[in-house]
């Protein structure tokens, strides 16, 4: 991981200041064990690590590797058995048990409502939201102006997200879609051993993986729209833990808290069910505006539905909240069963 010297902070953080009555060290990190996982706990641990002088020593910090629900059942699609919660479920668990003091999620892996006594402290800086799309070995190269258009009649599409399945079949319903789950690594192996013709994956991950599968084509945000959260590291820790909320939220990204809360408010106002397929994606205008983009539809693509929205950074909860009830007004009742 790269470092900065202790006097500097990131673009859009605050220089943490020091506790010398912190709590008996080492302090317990919770987090999935995943190499992308693990790769993020670390680099937060890194940017704590960097900001907090009073924890640069020998043994500052524990990680703990928690199995989660959601790693453990690979041959189900998550919607079909409690839905994304079950990446934290046990963390969170471990959490309110005392066994870590903070957890590490992509966030957009965490429930839109938090279990009680658990509260999102801190968002990172946000790696790239966009989706990529790969092809398998045997596909032809895919048109970078057109590449959803240029994946051939009839091919088999592999992907576990049903946002990302309806997105597709809507524009192409000729498509094949089957279901591929698994870590970064393990659906890439896959792609290449013909389970599918191709493939959708996150930026961010393969970014942070430092993968670059050959041939993949990075998706305009508005022709596919990312997942709320996508590409953003969120911490969480208890409620009454204000020493550590505090902590946390010096080494906070104020862009990456304002998209968050968008998204996060878009999804708490659509109160969707985990089979609806949701998007959500909020960036920051050139003239500072936040600007936000939803999107709701059926798994088979039949109906999509997707506007945006924009306004001032500090009514970012407001904005998503506005939206949402825009798109679930103008959506048939059954999207939301």
């Amino acid at each position: 991981m790269s470092s900065a010297h202790p006097a500097q902070a990131p673009t859009g953080t605050s220089r943490v200041r020091p506790h010398p009555q912190m709590r008996s060290l080492p302090l317990r990190v919770g987090t999935r064990g995943s190499p992308l996982a693990v790769w993020q706990t670390r680099c937060f641990l890194d940017m704590v690590l960097r900001f907090c002088p009073v924890l640069r020593n020998a043994g500052a910090f524990e990680e703990h590797v928690i199995q989660t629900s959601g790693d453990a059942i690979q041959d189900r699609r998550l919607a079909d058995v409690g839905g994304k919660g079950l990446f934290a479920k046990e963390i969170h668990e471990a959490l309110l048990d005392r066994r870590i003091d903070f957890a590490v999620h992509s966030l957009k892996d965490l429930e839109t409502e938090m279990p009680p006594e658990v509260v999102l402290a801190c968002t990172l800086k946000r790696e790239d939201s966009r989706d990529v799309l790969i092809p398998g070995p045997g596909m032809a190269a895919l048109d970078p102006a057109d590449p959803i258009g240029s994946i051939p009649a009839g091919a088999r599409l592999g992907t576990a997200s049903l946002r990302r399945q309806a997105q597709i079949l809507h524009s192409r319903p000729d498509l094949a879609v089957g279901m591929i789950r698994g870590n970064v690594q393990t659906r890439l192996r896959k792609l290449a051993e013909g389970e599918a013709d191709a493939t959708l994956l996150a930026l961010a991950g393969l970014r942070r993986m430092d993968l670059s599968p050959p041939g993949m084509v990075i998706l305009d945000p508005e022709a596919m729209v990312p997942a709320a959260g996508q590409g953003i590291i969120g911490v969480t820790v208890r409620e009454e833990d204000t020493e550590l909320h505090e902590l946390l939220g010096g080494i906070e990204d104020r862009e990456a808290r304002a998209v968050s809360r968008a998204e996060r408010a878009l999804l708490a106002s659509l109160d969707g069910s985990c089979r609806t397929p949701i998007g959500g994606h909020a960036r920051l205008l050139p003239d500072g505006r936040l600007h936000l983009t939803g999107l709701v539809a059926r798994p088979d693509g039949s109906f999509l539905l997707k506007r945006g929205l924009h306004g001032a950074v500090a009514d970012a909860e407001a904005i998503g909240a506005e939206l949402g009830d825009s798109l679930r007004a103008d959506s048939p009742a059954d999207i939301f069963g």
